[in-house]
């Protein structure tokens, strides 16, 4: 799954990968959270657009998002049928620009912080971690009293072999050259834009502990994903444990709810 996760890259950069016209001037963010603004990427009138969503999928059938669960992560397996996410997937598919995102281990025992971990592309001739793409699903739940809200999910599947021995799901990475395959919803049936929905390549992510810090929402520094000393024991590949369709989060104790 994917509960926080950073976007340290330029707007520049991250204009050039995804190609749109606007020209956004955002902070690097070393922790995203859900309920946080998050910018996506999505084609409107053929072009590819950017945009701020809130990172919480709410479908257009909700009636009082208070008694809806935060729908922060849609698994990849279900979202061509589940009602919650198949109208998104057939229609209003988006790409989350990424820089990496952090994983909390299943299985540690109980006691004390878990022990997070950053997991990020390999490291570019800067020695950042390269820029990258979720895939992601977006609505705009409408209000009875006329309000509008664009909401958006990152799509999750299996863990890739690199990632098993901390979690059973990742999120799902979209290579440039299927950028237009994901975003194209007009021309790209969901059956067919289903296909990139698979673990990434194992050689693109590496991954290492980091400072507790990132635990506490609030902190939103570069040192969070300084690399921190290994725990002992290390974590351990675990079974797949029965999971909902679509991972569903409270918002954070220190962070603030739209609703």
């Amino acid at each position: 799954m994917c509960g926080r996760y950073v976007i340290i890259s330029t707007p520049a950069a991250i204009r050039k990968l995804f190609g749109y016209a606007e020209q956004p001037n955002f902070p690097p963010r070393y922790n995203v959270a859900p309920t946080q603004p998050i910018p996506i990427v999505q084609l409107v009138d053929g072009k590819r657009s950017f945009a701020l969503m809130r990172w919480g999928f709410l479908p257009s059938w909700v009636e009082d998002p208070k008694n809806f669960p935060l729908l922060i992560n849609a698994r990849g397996e279900s979202v061509l049928h589940k009602p919650a996410f198949r109208n998104a997937m057939r229609r209003r598919r988006c790409l989350i620009p990424n820089n990496g995102f952090y994983e909390w281990p299943l299985g540690e025992p109980a006691g004390g912080p878990r022990q997070p971990y950053f997991v990020r592309a390999k490291r570019d001739e800067d020695g950042n971690p390269a820029p990258l793409a979720f895939a992601g699903l977006c609505e705009t739940w409408s209000g009875p009293n006329g309000e509008e809200l664009d909401t958006v999910a990152i799509v999750t599947t299996r863990a890739n072999r690199v990632l098993a021995a901390l979690h059973d799901r990742m999120p799902v990475f979209v290579a440039p050259d299927a950028f237009d395959v994901w975003l194209d919803c007009a021309n790209v049936e969901a059956e067919t834009a289903a296909a990139l929905i698979k673990p990434a390549d194992e050689a693109l992510l590496e991954a290492y502990p980091v400072s507790t810090a990132v635990n506490r929402t609030a902190n939103d520094s570069k040192e969070l994903i300084a690399p921190a000393p290994a725990p002992s024991p290390a974590p351990h590949a675990v079974a797949a444990t029965p999971q909902v369709e679509a991972n569903a989060t409270k918002a954070p104790d220190d962070q603030l709810s739209l609703f």
